[in-house]
């Protein structure tokens, strides 16, 4: 064990890392070896505390052993089963699970591989929905500026973070975006859901307007924006989105590829905010981020509008290979299990005060601007060093992970998003060293 916990790759040359700093970080490498619960171990033998579930996605911890056996029982049993016009048993149970703790109503699951593609598949769904019912002038896809929806062409289409759009071209045509709902001016260190800026909904209605709502197919949002920064939606704003949408008969996407699976204290955001929208994209806590998934929620009203035509024809030209595969399956269900057996989809309304306290104490820190949280949620703003935006917040990413501590960062906002089998003496850890990290005036 010590020889693998010392080793490291003999050439880092080849791996073009994702939404890295290739560069900074082949000249000091940072590579995890193991992980057991809420802890990382280093290549070089430390253990660093996970703030973050992995990418927003352990959210039962690390190696959790019914997951582990889960996928090696599957793996000697069945390793991989046809996806188009064949199946295995475990892809029915697991939907049969799935929208048993979904939202109400939402009782059909299309099966994808990653929230990217999540995102993809709800976007044809909303376009060949509206086709199907005879309205095909409805094509255009409204997102929100600072939304993040995956990185395939449908998804930075639709999302609205300007590094990962500006460098692809014209992208989807017929796409809009509303604005972003964050008012720091107003807003700052709120708890919870912001008093201002439920109004900024409204500004759909001007879209609407300015496009006529018979070509409008869906609106697509995070209800917590998690990416750009963990902006909470203000009080009634995703109310009124649902009420808008409703009335000119617009399908209304949730994105709870980070929010899903327990992130507020509630299997989904949408129950949080008793919002109902007509689609849910997820994946990350889907398998607990151990094996790529991920799952679009649909309404039966959408799914029976497939249903039509002769019994043999395709009814949906969309799906992976990898759809419902056999070993993510497993892994799913035994996510679910280890969800259920240790209350983990409700554990985050447990400890949320306790968290938010923690979180708010660090106000009187150098260069904290805002802080934001919601659920096992929270984010710190840092003051952009002039004329350096980014390197606040990525320097304390570095001296974070010195630390023992696993952060995020985008632009000089720190996200945090635990796993929720995170007791109350690792919240005290995490932000004890947050706090000496901030305290250094970085």
């Amino acid at each position: 064990m010590s020889d693998r916990l010392n080793a490291t790759p003999n050439d880092l040359r080849a791996f073009w890392m994702p939404f890295t700093a290739n560069r900074q970080f082949k000249k000091e490498p940072r590579l995890f070896v193991g992980a057991k619960d809420m802890y990382y171990t280093t290549h070089d033998g430390r253990q660093v505390l996970d703030g973050t579930a992995g990418l927003w996605c352990v959210n039962a911890g690390h190696c959790r052993p019914k997951i582990t056996e889960a996928i090696r029982q599957q793996a000697g049993e069945l390793d991989y089963a046809p996806a188009f016009q064949l199946g295995h048993p475990k892809a029915f149970e697991l939907a049969n699970r799935l929208v048993d703790i979904a939202p109400e109503g939402m009782d059909h699951v299309l099966y994808t591989n990653s929230g990217s593609e999540s995102v993809e598949t709800a976007l044809k769904v909303a376009l060949a929905y509206h086709r199907v019912k005879g309205n095909g002038s409805r094509f255009r896809l409204i997102g929100r500026e600072r939304g993040y929806h995956g990185v395939n062409f449908g998804g930075i289409s639709v999302g609205g973070i300007v590094s990962n759009r500006k460098m692809f071209g014209t992208l989807l045509t017929g796409v809009d975006h509303m604005p972003h709902t964050h008012i720091p001016g107003k807003n700052a260190f709120t708890r919870g859901e912001p008093e201002h800026g439920g109004d900024i909904a409204s500004e759909l209605e001007r879209i609407v307007t300015l496009h006529d709502a018979s070509t409008i197919a869906a609106v697509i949002v995070e209800p917590v924006a998690g990416s750009t920064g963990v902006l909470i939606p203000p009080k009634g704003y995703l109310q009124k989105l649902r009420d808008i949408c409703t009335k000119h008969g617009i399908l209304l996407i949730f994105d709870e590829v980070i929010t899903g699976f327990g992130r507020l204290g509630t299997p989904f955001a949408a129950q949080y905010y008793d919002v109902k929208p007509d689609m849910i994209t997820t994946a990350k806590g889907l398998t607990n981020g151990v094996i790529p998934m991920g799952a679009v929620f649909v309404t039966s009203e959408i799914h029976d509008t497939f249903m039509q035509g002769p019994e043999h024809m395709i009814e949906f030209f969309h799906g992976y290979t990898y759809s419902g595969n056999p070993i993510a399956s497993a892994a799913a269900l035994a996510t679910l299990d280890t969800y259920k057996e240790e209350g983990l989809l409700t554990r985050a309304a447990e400890l949320s005060d306790y968290w938010a306290d923690a979180l708010h104490s660090l106000k009187d820190c150098p260069n904290v601007i805002d802080i934001r949280n919601t659920g096992l949620i929270g984010a710190i703003e840092l003051d952009p060093i002039a004329g350096e935006p980014t390197k606040r917040a990525f320097t304390a990413f570095l001296k974070a992970y010195e630390k023992g501590l696993l952060i995020r960062t985008t632009g000089d906002i720190i996200a945090l998003s635990p796993p929720l089998i995170i007791e109350k003496h690792h919240i005290d850890e995490l932000f004890g060293k947050l706090r000496e990290i901030l305290q250094n005036n970085i």
